[in-house]
């Protein structure tokens, strides 16, 4: 029996989902690059992707003038959205401020130890790792929670992203339950192995079933609290990882540079320079292992047509491009998830 066949038009003539395709696609023109700022930092993470590499090593370029003409540059070539990471960003936030003042959409990865300016308004991601306890032990900082939500308390830039390991999989009701009692929001992330890593937060098919499970209870648990969707869930705890399951778009995985993020994309470093070869938005990340949810927000959205292929699969894409926008844009809003099941994700045609 050969399977039915959809009309686009069809499927988007459902109320909930046409409204939801009309909501989401007039974010169709972010085009993003990201920024490493510094390489000083005042945290040193088991793991840390930044710290892997030889981007560690290059010289950092601290001119705020230098920035903004890289930024406007980029803007001329067409970039509308900005990632600003690198090792600690905070510790530089007059080139962030300089950042900010040429191209206006973006996020910053932070560890929310020292707040950035109010006036630098971009998303805030604030990195958790897990409790207080288990902070102390991988990331070599104490009470750093606490620290984090009373920085950025009452902050509607910030949203902090909890980074599931194998070690921390049964201490993310304990952090959702605080950020939720102080009125934060949170999203997920999945540790993805840096190249050569064989330390203790490499993933196993048994840490992501569980980790699909938490995830799943905590998002029905905390709805206002988090953000998230269960196609989230799904492929971002598959034993598959992202490139294998869709195909990364970054230019270190996709020689094309005819279109998309093959042809936009760049990943700056501290000297302001890059390399198409290396250019990712994890850069270092062993790619066989990507689950990161910075690749999944243009690996996963880049696969609108496969996934318009049926209703079930094109809601459940909806949810994680609405996700994705709610994550990274300020003032961007998430609804009501349209797909409520795990469903797996299509297959390649």
């Amino acid at each position: 029996m050969s399977k039915q066949e959809y009309k686009f038009s069809d499927i988007i003539a459902d109320p909930a989902v046409g409204r939801r395709w009309e909501k989401v696609r007039k974010y169709f023109f972010l085009r993003e690059s990201t920024y490493d700022m510094t390489s000083r930092c005042n945290v040193r993470c088991e793991g840390c992707y930044y710290f892997n590499g030889d981007k560690q090593f290059t010289t950092d370029n601290t001119s705020p003038k230098d920035w903004k003409k890289l930024l406007q540059e980029d803007k001329a070539r067409g970039i509308t959205f900005v990632v600003l990471a690198g090792a600690e960003p905070s510790l530089v936030p007059e080139l962030c401020r300089a950042c900010y003042e040429t191209i206006d959409l973006g996020a910053i990865a932070t560890n929310g130890i020292k707040p950035m300016p109010t006036d630098i308004n971009y998303r805030m991601h604030i990195s958790v790792w897990g409790n207080d306890q288990t902070s102390a032990a991988i990331r070599k900082a104490e009470n750093m929670l606490v620290r984090q939500m009373a920085n950025y308390k009452d902050d509607p830039r910030a949203i902090f992203v909890y980074t599931f390991t194998p070690v921390n999989i049964d201490e993310a009701r304990e952090v959702t339950r605080m950020l939720a009692d102080n009125g934060h929001t949170i999203t997920f992330n999945m540790f993805s192995s840096p190249e050569g890593y064989t330390g203790p937060l490499r993933h196993t098919p048994e840490t992501l079933a569980r980790t699909r499970t938490v995830m799943t209870a905590l998002l029905d648990e905390f709805p206002k609290t988090v953000v998230y969707s269960p196609y989230n869930i799904m492929t971002h705890t598959h034993e598959r990882g992202l490139h294998d399951l869709f195909g990364c778009s970054y230019p270190r995985m996709n020689p094309s540079s005819a279109v998309g993020l093959g042809r936009s994309f760049r990943q700056y470093r501290t000297d302001l320079a890059w390399d198409r070869d290396a250019a990712c938005c994890v850069p270092d990340t062993d790619c066989a292992d990507c689950r990161h949810y910075a690749a999944g927000s243009a690996v996963v959205t880049a696969r609108m047509f496969r996934h318009a292929a049926n209703p079930e699969h094109f809601k459940a894409w909806l949810d994680y491009v609405d996700t994705y926008l709610a994550v990274w844009v300020r003032g961007y809003e998430k609804g009501e998830n349209l797909c409520n099941q795990l469903i797996e994700p299509p297959e390649k045609e």
